[in-house]
């Protein structure tokens, strides 16, 4: 691959998924993009790229971006994140949302779900306290390959052995010979739908908690910021982002505020409609997941 060629696919990649690649990531562009090309039947990776600039194979732009997009994710990932939903924003909101009983959580780079099934179950866990309570998970993600795999909620013995106690994998799972599908009642629990968070999300309407972790890293300081401009309009006063154990609010917002002593985890800051101080200010919106 010629410096040309790169500097025209990080381009491509900053444009149509936000990602960002550094010069020294040329080795990794060549070893996941060589599949790509061989299953397109393209000789050689500049046929891909001269196929890009054509603009003419959608598939292709597709298949280039899932391949470059990072899906890692396991069951219960770097726990802390589950622990503050379980003793710190669910207590909360359990409280603040008692009349209507409704709550509602985006994951916003569901990957292969194993972060919105691990809400569900947290959920399926604390059932006693929640009689009457509706819950609903969206998961979205950019890659459709990835989604389908989440909706199928069927994993491999090395993917449920990651991060997924024992006693669980039995109570939620069942074995499909070499595979573990997770039941019929969590994949209830969770809505698919594809997208771009560089794209406009309003539709999605207003979330009481969104999980949005190891996204904000591969992107750009004003992305980051347009990125979390947008998600604090889908956020209601009182209700909770979680980013990943690297990022940060501080510097890109102000909508959010960081909680003492939990790492990842911001709650909204109450406007001044909230506190009775000034007219209430329409966020969300729109159709999808409605209150």
């Amino acid at each position: 691959m010629t410096p040309s060629e790169f500097e025209f696919l990080k381009t491509f990649l900053k444009t149509r998924s936000g990602l960002v690649l550094s010069n020294d990531k040329q080795y990794l562009v060549e070893s996941r993009l060589l599949p790509v090309a061989r299953s397109s039947k393209l000789e050689t990776l500049s046929a891909v790229i001269q196929t890009l600039k054509r603009g003419t194979n959608r598939v292709l732009e597709t298949e280039v971006i899932e391949a470059m997009t990072t899906n890692e994710s396991f069951f219960f990932r770097d726990k802390t994140p589950f622990d503050h939903f379980k003793d710190t924003m669910l207590p909360s909101l359990l409280e603040s949302r008692a009349n209507r009983k409704q709550l509602k959580i985006w994951c916003a780079a569901a990957s292969t779900g194993q972060e919105p099934y691990s809400l569900g179950i947290c959920l399926q866990e604390m059932a006693a306290k929640m009689p009457g309570w509706r819950t609903r998970i969206l998961g979205t993600d950019l890659s459709q390959e990835v989604l389908e795999k989440a909706k199928a909620g069927l994993y491999s013995q090395f993917e449920v052995q990651r991060g997924l106690p024992i006693q669980m994998l039995l109570k939620y799972f069942e074995q499909k010979g070499d595979m573990w599908q997770i039941s019929a009642g969590l994949r209830a629990m969770v809505e698919w739908k594809k997208l771009n968070l560089l794209e406009s999300f309003s539709h999605l309407g207003e979330f009481d908690i969104i999980f949005c972790r190891n996204v904000l890293i591969y992107f750009d300081q004003q992305t980051k910021t347009e990125i979390l401009g947008r998600l604090a309009k889908s956020v209601p006063d009182d209700g909770y982002l979680v980013l990943g154990a690297a990022e940060t609010v501080v510097g890109l917002t102000d909508a959010f505020k960081p909680m003492p002593g939990k790492r990842g985890l911001f709650q909204k800051k109450q406007t001044a409609s909230s506190t009775g101080l000034g007219p209430r200010l329409a966020v969300g919106g729109g159709m999808g997941l409605q209150r």
